[in-house]
């Protein structure tokens, strides 16, 4: 099997309600995210012409139109952080959650959206999610 890895950025600011520290508190990170697919193939065979699983072109248009334009520069709260900051439901950037955004979440947010788009043929198999340069949670088959 072959694996394909595209890496992206983005800037993301989110509170955890009920968090017992200082993650209560809205703040931001600069996330890295690994997306990694795979497509079955006889790895003693050359692909077949235009030679690829994926374009990467086309891996990115479709984790940035499904997750990173939901993520980049938003601040995501859950409904239940919102019910105690009433007063924040106004801002323009706010996405709401019915869970905590913890990087936990994210990856089962990502992996539901990923492969309801990807193609047929293209399986994920693996998120790496960095919320900051030493931690990360992943998910993989």
């Amino acid at each position: 099997m072959i694996n394909l890895t595209k890496i992206f950025h983005f800037e993301m600011a989110h509170a955890i309600n009920n968090f017992p520290g200082v993650c209560r508190y809205i703040h931001g990170h600069s996330y890295k995210l690994h997306i990694t697919v795979s497509a079955t193939h006889d790895i003693e065979k050359y692909i077949d012409s235009p030679g690829y699983i994926i374009d990467f072109k086309d891996l990115k248009d479709i984790v940035y139109k499904e997750i990173i334009a939901n993520f980049d520069h938003k601040l995501v709260v859950s409904k239940d952080f919102i019910k105690n900051n009433q007063g924040m439901a106004s801002q323009g950037n706010i996405v709401l959650w019915d869970a905590e955004p913890t990087v936990e979440n994210m990856l089962v947010y990502i992996r539901k959206k990923l492969i309801k788009k990807l193609p047929t043929h293209i399986n994920l198999t693996s998120l790496k999610i960095f919320e900051t340069a030493d931690s990360f949670a992943e998910w993989h088959i």
